[in-house]
């Protein structure tokens, strides 16, 4: 007996078999496409850590590691050496990749009482040793984040990273261009007199070669104010949250 298709029933049977059926192969390719958005951060990831220490793309030092080859340069210059730290104390783990920093910072505006998890790579290069951290902080649009290689006595930046998700082309955009993160290279993040300061992205710095590596200052990007302001926040604000881990590494 034929079904007779005129019918509602038909018509209402038939489409949500048509949604099932639908949503079934939409879950589906979310699921696949999800796996390889995954993949593609983790070495986006590996790419800007290896970058803030030196390792870049073999012709071109001012880009980073291809993508087909960040997974093997990662685990050559940092391997197991990933570490989520708490309370000052560090724990070895490959987690450290999970860990992301726009939800620690909104897990501590929720509560107060949270444990901030801070991801934490150590590379060796050349014989020398690299202390990568995550920075994360607001630029005049939106969020700006990167990441800043320290050297072993904690005391001077020996690379930067820095990108945007929105700051004005030409302008604050800038931030992710050498001539900015090149200054960052060799400032010393302590005074004379050993007290923190960070680095200031400061206007009228003086100093336009940046020759002055004790002055705790870069120079900032012409009609960028704003979004400089937010460098320095982010990058005074994240390396301090780790302080208290280095300093009993000096113990």
């Amino acid at each position: 007996m034929a079904m007779n298709t005129d019918k509602n029933s038909y018509t209402i049977i038939f489409s949500i078999l048509m949604v099932i059926v639908v949503g079934s192969l939409l879950a589906g390719v979310s699921s696949g496409l999800k796996g390889n958005i995954d993949a593609n951060k983790k070495k986006e990831k590996q790419q800007n850590i290896l970058f803030a220490m030196g390792v870049t793309d073999s012709e071109n030092p001012n880009d980073f590691v291809p993508a087909e080859q960040a997974q093997e340069l990662f685990e050559k210059y940092i391997g197991e050496e990933q570490y989520i730290i708490v309370d000052g104390k560090a724990e070895k783990t490959s987690e450290a990749f999970a860990v992301e920093l726009k939800k620690e910072n909104d897990a501590v505006k929720q509560d107060a009482n949270y444990k901030r998890r801070l991801p934490l790579f150590i590379g060796e290069k050349d014989g020398e040793k690299f202390y990568i951290l995550p920075v994360r902080g607001n630029g005049l649009w939106d969020a700006i984040w990167g990441y800043i290689a320290l050297d072993k006595d904690f005391t001077t930046i020996k690379g930067a990273f820095f990108d945007h998700k929105g700051e004005t082309p030409g302008l604050g955009a800038n931030i992710k261009e050498s001539f900015f993160r090149d200054d960052f290279k060799g400032e010393k993040i302590y005074n004379a007199s050993g007290s923190y300061q960070g680095v200031t992205v400061k206007k009228g710095n003086g100093d336009p070669k940046n020759d002055r590596k004790d002055d705790n200052a870069v120079d900032a990007i012409a009609g960028a104010t704003i979004t400089g302001n937010g460098v320095t926040v982010m990058v005074k604000k994240g390396i301090k949250m780790y302080l208290p881990y280095f300093e009993s590494l000096k113990k």
